[in-house]
């Protein structure tokens, strides 16, 4: 018998329930619940997508020769097809789907595989005549008009996957080093398949980039490109933005006086680029994305590079047709809902290239690979003239954090949300007091507490700003121990630290939805919970002390 109806749930409280699931044959014992029941889209999609991770996680190979087709999903299928090259495989499938299951979806996946190995008999149409849009809109303003690059350059060679590396504090931040570990996969993958040789080039601005040459050159760069100077040491958009585009330039058709030929770069921008969504890396990644006139995927926690087989007339030129675009990034990021994912991708059309291909990535998103300290990478001491203008506004006093800004990479995150209103003062200052009573740990905040209007003491208000908002528009953590106190448990809070290995929460209401994700749900409130477990973890006993609490 199915534990789980699924007509008896809307899908945000469906979701958790089945992120449990681990038997491909009860989730589709549920699949058949809500096709028979409600039969929603949305829910059976989630299904589906729980089906398939679990199936990948699984060690067999799907052989597409032998498979019995009404076994898989149309998310299998098309997973599956997407790597058989050989045309007579793939029609043997279609006719099989065809005498089988015969859906609609699945027989389009292996279509559209079949003309990617094959091409399309379709007769050739003659593309639309291109007229340039100040040319077909005479009468509209166009305020791209002045900047060159603008259509200037199409078919132009772009290569490489290029990775902000941002420091704060004197330390290469954490999500800095996952986005390169990520980017050494992506891109040795991407040689083997591609028969390439591109490259994972770091960048570094700042008044102490050549200090974390070495870092990463160990976590996966196969280039440093830095540019030092001692007004940078705290980021400003137009410097950052300049000197980052100024590289990215150069050796290309769009470089500086002076930097037409370089001996590290012969080709005309980057293939992608990957920034930190930090509060810093999203501004620059929309600014130079910007400036190079390309597109931006935000706030991505997955990226994979494989060809597209796209149908859109203003992607392919004429209506009706089909077009493979090769060696694109599939950008995944969260929505709303925090179950489902929309994956971006930045696609050429005729008259026009989108390049480099740009996301920004949620911090915690991958893994922190193991440096190697061995590794021999080329470093370029970037040197060019910053302009005066560009540093017109000084700033002459600021403060800055001990801990810094990146939750990431700590044992112990204690998060604190609306539940501090009746006392916001005090509710900080306990929390930093658990904070302090551990040896690796740092304080979190849930959106409420950055959008309320709470007066804070000027002791704790340095510590209520954005850089430490935990959730699908702040940080991803991952810490041993997570503790949310007063959070009541929204999706978008979730996203956030639901990958924590222990979640404690604390709430005075027994049913708030963080109860369905956490571990342990201490019933009470959290001005006297707070300073017991500073207590038991100053006295070391907060095993002891969780240990009294069910976990129904």
């Amino acid at each position: 018998m199915v534990e789980i109806d699924p007509t008896e749930y809307e899908i945000a409280d469906l979701g958790p329930k089945i992120k449990d699931v681990d038997d491909a044959d009860e989730l589709r014992a549920i699949l058949e619940l809500e096709e028979g029941g409600e039969d929603r889209v949305p829910v059976k999609t989630l299904i589906e997508d729980r089906i398939e991770k679990v199936e990948d996680e699984g060690d067999g190979e799907i052989d597409p020769e032998t498979v019995d087709l009404g076994t898989l999903t149309v998310a299998d299928v098309a997973n599956m097809v997407r790597d058989i090259d050989d045309a007579a495989v793939l029609r043997d499938l279609l006719e099989r789907e065809q005498a089988g299951e015969d859906r609609k979806t699945a027989k389009s996946q292996i279509e559209s595989r079949i003309e990617s190995v094959e091409g399309t008999d379709e007769e050739e149409t003659d593309e639309a005549e291109y007229v340039p849009p100040e040319e077909k809109y005479p009468d509209l303003d166009h305020p791209t008009n002045d900047k060159q690059w603008v259509e200037g350059t199409v078919g132009a060679e772009y290569r490489d996957m290029w990775v902000y590396c941002e420091t704060q504090a004197g330390d290469l931040v954490d999500v800095s080093k996952e986005m390169l570990g990520k980017a050494r996969d992506l891109m040795d993958t991407y040689n083997s398949e591609y028969d390439a040789d591109e490259r994972v080039v770091a960048v570094l601005i700042g008044a102490d980039a050549s200090d974390h040459v070495d870092d990463v050159i160990a976590y996966g760069a196969d280039l440093v490109l830095y540019h030092e100077d001692d007004r940078l040491e705290r980021f400003r958009h137009q410097p950052y933005t300049e000197i980052f585009c100024d590289m990215a330039r150069a050796g290309g058709d769009l470089a500086a006086e002076g930097r037409e030929e370089v001996d590290w770069k012969d080709y005309h921008e980057p293939r992608y680029t990957v920034f930190p969504a930090t509060n810093n890396g999203r501004d620059l990644s929309a600014l130079v994305q910007g400036e190079l006139d390309s597109g931006l995927a935000s706030d991505c926690s997955g990226l994979y590079i494989e060809n597209a087989m796209i149908s859109n007339p203003a992607k392919v030129g004429t209506a009706g047709d089909k077009k493979e675009f090769e060696r694109v990034l599939h950008m995944k990021r969260p929505d709303f809902s925090g179950f489902e994912y929309s994956t971006i991708l930045c696609i050429d059309k005729p008259n026009r290239d989108f390049h480099p291909q740009g996301a920004s990535v949620i911090p915690g998103s991958f893994e922190i690979p193991d440096p190697d300290y061995e590794r021999d990478s080329e470093v370029v001491d970037y040197e060019m003239d910053l302009e005066d203008a560009w540093f017109q506004v000084e700033v002459e006093e600021y403060d800055r954090l001990s801990g810094g800004v990146d939750l990431t990479g700590h044992d112990v995150i204690v998060a604190v949300g609306r539940g501090i209103g009746d006392d916001p003062t005090r509710g900080i200052e306990q929390a930093l007091d658990l904070v302090d009573a551990f040896e690796d740990a740092d304080l979190g905040l849930s959106r409420g507490v950055i959008t309320s209007s709470y007066s804070f003491d000027s002791h704790v208000e340095q510590y209520v700003t954005e850089e430490r908002q935990i959730g699908e528009s702040g940080q991803a953590v991952e810490p041993d121990v997570y503790i949310a106190a007063g959070i009541s448990g929204a999706i978008q809070h979730k996203v956030g630290c639901d990958e924590s290995d222990t979640i404690i929460a604390i709430n005075t209401d027994p049913d708030a939805d963080i109860r369905d994700f956490s571990d342990y749900l201490i019933e009470g409130d959290l001005f006297e919970v707070l300073p017991r477990l500073t207590e038991a973890v100053e006295a070391g006993d907060l095993g002891a002390v969780v240990g009294e609490v069910s976990d129904d």
